[in-house]
């Protein structure tokens, strides 16, 4: 059965003698059986309102008022003037038997600070159990737009209207960043070649234990591949995570992050990605695509096989003629994709060496990634150390992320 409900768009056009602008807004689905108390009620909730001892009223277009029993009395023998008719209770009047489609009226809240509303009914009716997902017992705001000024002008719990705003915290709130609440133990690393494994043998369940319970922070982009080949096998186990990766992806927001989160998300939908799909391994692009141009002149990538393959190979004095891939042959099948260089792999470099916790270390690690040789003396420094690991999986995580972005820009979406 379709329900017939109102949409009322309601503005808060000022209050306390000020005019707001531009106006904000709510929109509510509101039934038949729900009283003018009711909308009242729902609009003071959507619109933050924490003192509600106020008197309310409605004003409709032919001069009719609705309110309380009593103070509809006292507004007909008012100084303001004689009301045209009697006042309705806003306890018993029904919304959609007093006003039509179309119809425009006022509310106000606190007959002092005067909160004033537009209220607009759209033309039209909606059926709450399509618009909200359920049939809610009271008016619901389902719409909305705008900053809510604080019923009393306070703009900090103690806010008395003289004293001073209190200074801004130089720490962000625990609760903005994706470690509270505080377990009190440091969780484990996420073990990568565990995960690499799992991954190439569609484990998922060896997928699932190696990334739950872990801290993913810096290999987002490999715990979203092996996710990736999880959500192939047996998407029903591993959804919630996937979710909780995409999450994670479009908070952090490196290149490759958007990408990935895009294509986990798609899956858990059972939905096509977002471009091609193919089978890359995207450690193998990376290295052409980031390599050292002096012994690296890119490579190709078999658009059917998702293969990498250095340029080399299509030469047959190199590998020889029963070995060499024939580009020529087949030019629609092959990506050219050329070296490009170690400048982004530097700026990774760079980025570790600024979080480094320890500062003489970090400035020992200033110094190194300087000027010729800074590859060979940054990793002899972390190497003495013990995070050559940590470096790798920092900088793997980067790559890939790189790589997955470059395939990105031409139609290409990773599956692997």
């Amino acid at each position: 059965m379709t329900r017939r409900w109102f949409s009322i768009r309601v503005e808060l056009l000022g209050g306390r003698g000020e005019q707001l602008w531009p106006y904000p807004g709510r929109v509510f689905a509101v039934g038949p059986a729900h009283t003018f108390a009711d909308l009242a009620r729902a609009i003071d909730n959507a619109f933050a309102r924490w003192d509600l001892s106020h008197l309310s009223l409605f004003t409709l277009a032919d001069g009719r008022v609705v309110t309380d029993a009593e103070t509809g009395a006292d507004f007909a023998t008012s100084p303001l003037g004689v009301v045209p008719a009697a006042a309705l209770d806003i306890e018993v009047a029904k919304v959609m038997r007093t006003v039509e489609q179309g119809a425009q009226f006022r509310y106000v809240f606190d007959l002092g600070d005067d909160w004033t509303h537009c209220c607009t009914i759209d033309l039209g009716h909606i059926d709450p159990a399509d618009v909200l997902g359920v049939i809610p017992p009271a008016p619901m705001a389902y719409w909305g737009w705008g900053t809510i000024p604080d019923q009393y002008d306070r703009n900090w719990a103690e806010d008395d209207g003289e004293g001073r705003a209190p200074a801004r915290p130089r720490q962000r709130h625990a609760m903005l960043d994706l470690g509270w609440p505080e377990s009190g133990e440091t969780p484990p690393l996420v073990d990568v070649g565990q995960l690499r494994v799992a991954a190439a043998a569609g484990d998922v369940s060896g997928i699932v234990e190696a990334i739950e319970g872990h801290d993913v922070s810096e290999v987002l982009q490999r715990a979203g591949s092996a996710v990736q080949v999880a959500l192939g096998v047996d998407a029903g186990r591993v959804s919630s995570l996937a979710i909780s990766l995409v999450q994670r992806l479009e908070m952090r927001s490196l290149p490759g992050d958007e990408e990935l989160a895009q294509d986990l998300f798609a899956a858990v939908r059972r939905e096509p990605p977002p471009g091609e799909p193919l089978p890359v391994d995207l450690e193998q692009l990376s290295g052409l695509i980031e390599g050292d141009p002096a012994n690296n002149e890119g490579g190709f990538l078999d658009l059917q096989t998702g293969e990498v393959m250095p340029a080399f190979m299509s030469d047959e004095a190199m590998v020889g003629a029963d070995a060499a891939v024939d580009v020529d042959a087949e030019p629609d099948r092959w990506l050219w994709v050329p070296c490009e260089g170690s400048r982004a792999g530097w700026e990774d470099m760079a980025t570790y060496v600024a979080a480094v916790a320890d500062s003489h270390l970090r400035e020992q690690l200033e110094r190194a990634i300087e000027g010729k040789g800074a590859y060979r003396r940054f990793r002899d420094l972390i190497a003495g150390e013990g995070l050559t690991q940590a470096w790798q999986d920092f900088s793997d995580e980067r790559q890939i992320g790189r790589a997955r972005a470059y395939l990105a820009e031409r139609g290409i979406r990773a599956t692997s």
